[in-house]
């Protein structure tokens, strides 16, 4: 299929041009409390083509693009129709001219991954066994879950020379958990892992059993207020994520963000600990075949590099690098034991957590928090969290237990100083 869409592409005058062949195979499992309810299997192929056009615009030079996707019963003149739309539709985008991705046949890559060389079916065993292990409760327990296990195999095309192909295998899924006292409630989690994590899957299971067992229990939301606060998991995993993306070259390009490399983007004065933070490379290329490799972002605060795609990287002078969603960063200074000693209101679930890395703002409605008072532990539920990274980024402190995901592997917990918090007055 790539050599007949190379060859129509050819024929309509089309001389720039990305293909991305996509071979998806997955199991898929849907489970109402361990019983499971329904199974499939899918197989899916498809080619996600871009287009390009060279052209001028009052005598400067353009290159517009347009995306497709071609699928393996569509017959030679319906692919000719579809890529000669694309052409068009190309040419009436303005882009600044960068250069494309330049490259050569490679190696295929294989995964290294703990499910390669066994079937699906088994992998899927082995994380429903993971998923389920902590699940051992009548009052609190999995009401249901979904799981999906998937080996994706791609090749990356281009009109440069570009031809790069590899392996992927990806876990994820969705449970709910619910408690039925001393009220009836319900919370949603879900999980997403490039390698294997089945002890991962294990403690977040775990923890999503006793963190819905504790909203159970909470009747009441903290008072108004200042407080120290602790974010963990997912939460603080959003607060880091701020640092990759206001050095995203598209961000930067855009003038969204101010940062130059060798700013101390965390602040002149660090308090706290300073952070480095590392770019993790999920897959071996990019979408535009640009081999991906784990970078150092930021190094004691410092910004070492940006990183993205061809085009606004071209723009900026920089090395395109891909893009970048997961990052590592290395544990803290504290033990949850220390960063625990004094009083505290520790998040553990939002309804929906946000943060805006245009403005720095962080914030959301408390569904589940701790409440220490310097003598005991209280569940508490209600108020919300407002907050902003660029008042607070100078006093973080994180723990040294590690927490990881798919797209994030660093500090457990961060406690944060003087965060403003709406709650009862």
């Amino acid at each position: 299929m790539i050599e007949q869409i190379k060859a129509v592409s050819a024929q309509l005058g089309i001389e720039e041009y990305r293909i991305v062949e996509s071979v998806q195979e997955s199991v898929e499992c849907f489970f109402v409390r361990k019983k499971l309810d329904l199974k499939r299997r899918t197989d899916l192929t498809d080619y996600a083509v871009v287009v390009f056009c060279p052209h001028e615009e009052d005598g400067k030079k353009m290159l517009g693009s347009s995306s497709v996707i071609i699928h393996p019963e569509m017959e030679t003149a319906e692919i000719r129709e579809t890529l000669q739309r694309a052409y068009h539709a190309a040419a009436l985008v303005n882009n600044e001219y960068y250069e494309l991705n330049a490259g050569k046949r490679e190696e295929f890559v294989r995964a290294d991954s703990q499910f390669a060389g066994q079937s699906l079916e088994e992998s899927t065993r082995q994380i429903v066994e993971a998923l389920y292990e902590a699940d051992n409760s009548e009052k609190v327990f999995i009401n249901s879950a979904e799981v999906f296990t998937k080996r994706v195999v791609r090749r990356i095309v281009n009109s440069r020379g570009v031809d790069v192909s590899y392996e992927t295998y990806l876990v994820s899924g969705e449970y709910v958990v619910q408690c039925i006292a001393p009220r009836d409630v319900e919370t949603y989690h879900q999980f997403s892992y490039h390698e294997a994590n089945l002890d991962a899957l294990r403690r977040d299971v775990a923890e999503a059993l006793a963190m819905t067992q504790s909203r159970a229990e909470a009747e009441r939301a903290p008072r108004a207020g200042k407080y120290t606060i602790l974010l963990s998991e997912r939460n603080l995993q959003e607060i880091l994520q701020y640092y990759c993306v206001r050095s995203s070259a598209g961000v930067v390009y855009q003038k969204f963000s101010n940062y130059q490399i060798g700013d101390h983007v965390q602040g002149d004065t660090v308090q706290g600990d300073a952070l480095t933070v590392y770019l993790k490379a999920k897959e071996p290329y990019s979408d535009e075949g640009i081999v991906m490799k784990d970078r150092l972002l930021l190094e004691k605060g410092t910004l070492k590099m940006f990183h993205g795609g061809c085009r606004c990287s071209y723009y900026l002078g920089v090395e395109p690098t891909g893009d970048y969603t997961s990052i590592s960063v290395p544990v803290g200074s504290r033990t949850m034991e220390e960063l625990k000693s004094a009083p505290y209101l520790h998040i553990v679930s939002f309804s929906d957590f946000q943060m805006d890395s245009m403005s720095g703002h962080f914030g959301g409605e408390i569904r589940l928090a701790l409440l220490y008072d310097g003598e005991k532990v209280t569940p508490v539920t209600g108020g919300s969290v407002n907050g902003s990274i660029l008042a607070v980024q100078g006093n973080m402190l994180f723990s040294r237990e590690r927490y990881q995901n798919d797209e994030y592997d660093g500090p457990y917990a961060v406690r944060i100083e003087g965060v403003e918090v709406a709650g009862t007055e």
